[in-house]
């Protein structure tokens, strides 16, 4: 390294004028800085234009995932929309996007940005390792082994995730929906990939893992009917009752606090069962969505008053007592 004159050896790579070596050894004077600096110059702008490029790419694809979340929740993906099938064109509001549809594509966007974020590290980690000349091989051994440890550990976790990717890409539920989840019922409050909050109506919120999830009953998914029940005694005159209930039916859904609710007139379906305390009268209407309990009370209570004007019997109501004549 040194001569005899105890003088720094001049490296060859600086007598080529206008290389990196050259520059730096005009620079400090140092042998080794100099023979090192077109490596160190070349890795460098290499890993950095990586760098540039990867987090252009991940820049570009979190902007085309956002677009198209914010086509399909403001309805500008029409041809798409147009091809669907016609429960996923009408939401709750019979408009064209859905809280259920806009929820489910935010849920998926969050979910394609996390995925196409870790592609593109990956990818650019695996070249900026390249560029120092270290060996991939045993790396990518060693993260395959870890990965099948972590992939046995972790069953219900990935079991949970892939749940939720499949039951928001098929739609089954969204919030707002009314469900029967089988252990827990209620309204849906949020919809995640692990985890599906419910809340009953008693006010309990449940938390479901959505690998746990064998059944899904969507009680306000398209449209909904109102089944209204009505106990009739075994002496009511049967056509009476149907034209006393079909008629105030048809009063009460044409008034304003329920009309928005109904899609389609009453239907009175006849005697549903034969019960030794009476007879049951089973009418029906078509709802949107979720509304089929407020129309069932309002109808029930209409159609209750309106029987008891007819006077028409009912099991469980006794007739008047007779006045007893009195004794002078």
């Amino acid at each position: 390294m040194f001569g005899e004159n105890l003088l720094p050896v001049r490296p060859a790579c600086a007598d080529d004028a206008g290389s990196w070596c050259a520059a730096i050894y005009r620079l400090t004077n140092n042998d080794f800085l100099s023979r090192s600096a077109d490596t160190v110059v070349t890795a460098t702008l290499h890993v950095a234009l990586i760098i540039v490029l990867a987090c252009t790419a991940r820049f570009l694809l979190h902007r085309a995932i956002n677009q198209v979340v914010d086509g399909a929740t403001n309805s500008r993906i029409t041809r798409l929309v147009g091809r669907a099938p016609r429960r996923l064109r009408t939401g709750d509001n019979g408009g064209p996007v859905s809280q259920r549809r806009a929820q489910r594509a935010r849920t998926i966007g969050s979910v394609l940005r996390s995925l196409s974020s870790a592609v593109v590290l990956l990818i650019g980690s695996i070249m900026v390792l390249a560029e120092f000349g270290v060996a991939l091989g045993p790396i990518l051994a060693s993260a395959g082994i870890v990965g099948v440890a972590v992939g046995f550990g972790a069953q219900n976790l990935v079991r949970d995730f892939l749940s939720g990717v499949f039951m928001l890409l098929e739609d089954q539920y969204g919030v707002g929906d009314i469900v029967d989840l089988g252990e827990a019922s209620g309204v849906v409050e949020s919809v995640g990939l692990r985890i599906t909050t419910v809340r009953d109506v008693n006010g309990t919120v449940w938390y479901v893992r959505n690998g746990e999830i064998l059944r899904v009953g969507n009680k306000s998914q398209g449209y909904a009917v109102a089944v209204i029940d009505l106990p009739l005694a075994h002496s009511a005159d049967i056509a009476e009752a149907t034209e006393v209930v079909a008629d105030t039916a048809r009063e009460r859904v044409a008034s304003t606090d329920v009309a928005d609710a109904v899609l389609e007139a009453p239907e009175v379906l006849g005697i549903e069962r034969v019960g030794p305390e009476g007879v049951t009268l089973r009418m029906t209407v078509k709802v949107k969505p979720g509304q089929q309990f407020a129309v069932q009370r309002a109808l029930n209570a209409a159609i209750a008053d309106a029987l008891d004007d007819a006077g028409v019997p009912r099991p469980g109501l006794l007739p008047a007592p007779i006045p007893r004549p009195t004794v002078p």
